[in-house]
C-alpha cells in the first residue's frame, strides 16, 4: 500500500491475476467508481510479490492477500495487521509510538513520496485514481522540507542584506512613465 498508494478496498479486491511481474511490473486494480487503473511497482516490491506468489500457489481468481481460510481480507483485518506490525516495529523505531498509522496513512505517504521525488500533482492524481487534482491536494501537505526547498529556489543569490535602494537612473525612468 505504501508503494502503490492503493485504497484498502482496492488492495483487498486484488486477485492473483491482477499483478503482472514480467516486463513493466504493475498492479491492475478496480478503483472507486468502477475505474480501472494500472500502478507500477518497484523491483523490490516485484521480488516480494514473486516470492508471495510461489508461497501461496493460488489460482488466478483467488484473493492475492487471503485470510487463513482463503477468503478476502476485510478493511478491519488490514487495519489490525498494520497495527500489529507497527507495534512490532516500534521498539526499533520509537518515533512510531507517537504516530497514528492507518492504512489510509500509507496512501498519504505514497503521495508524499511521489511529491518529494518531483512528480507533478497531475501524475500523482492519476496514480492515486483521483478524478481531479483537487482531490489530490488533501494528500499533499507541504512539509517543512518541501517548503525550505521551494524557498531556496526563490532566494536571490549574493544579495546584500538591507533595504533595496534603486539607482537614480531607474527612478528617473519610472518617473518619466
Amino acid at each position: 500500500m505504501i508503494q502503490t498508494g492503493l485504497r484498502v478496498s482496492e488492495l483487498t479486491a486484488l486477485t492473483s491475476s491482477d499483478i503482472a511481474l514480467g516486463t513493466g511490473p504493475h498492479v491492475h486494480c478496480h478503483g472507486k467508481g468502477r475505474k480501472e487503473r494500472i500502478t507500477p511497482v518497484t523491483s523490490q516490491t516485484t521480488a516480494v510479490l514473486r516470492l508471495w506468489q510461489r508461497e501461496r500457489a493460488g489460482n488466478p481468481d483467488d484473493p492475492l492477500f487471503p485470510t487463513s481460510r482463503g477468503r478476502r481480507l476485510t478493511r478491519d483485518a488490514v487495519a489490525w495487521l498494520l497495527a500489529k506490525y507497527v507495534a512490532t516495529a516500534t521498539p526499533g523505531c520509537p518515533s512510531l509510538q507517537a504516530k497514528t498509522i492507518t492504512p489510509h496513512t500509507l496512501r498519504h505517504t505514497a503521495a508524499m513520496r511521489l511529491l518529494h521525488a518531483g512528480v507533478d500533482t497531475t501524475t500523482i492524481a492519476l496514480w492515486l485514481g483521483h478524478e481531479s487534482t483537487q482531490s489530490t491536494q488533501a494528500y499533499l501537505h507541504a512539509d517543512l522540507a518541501l517548503k525550505e526547498k521551494a524557498l531556496a529556489r526563490t532566494a536571490p543569490t549574493n544579495t546584500p542584506p538591507g533595504r533595496y535602494r534603486p539607482p537614480d537612473q531607474l527612478l528617473a525612468f519610472l518617473e518619466a512613465l
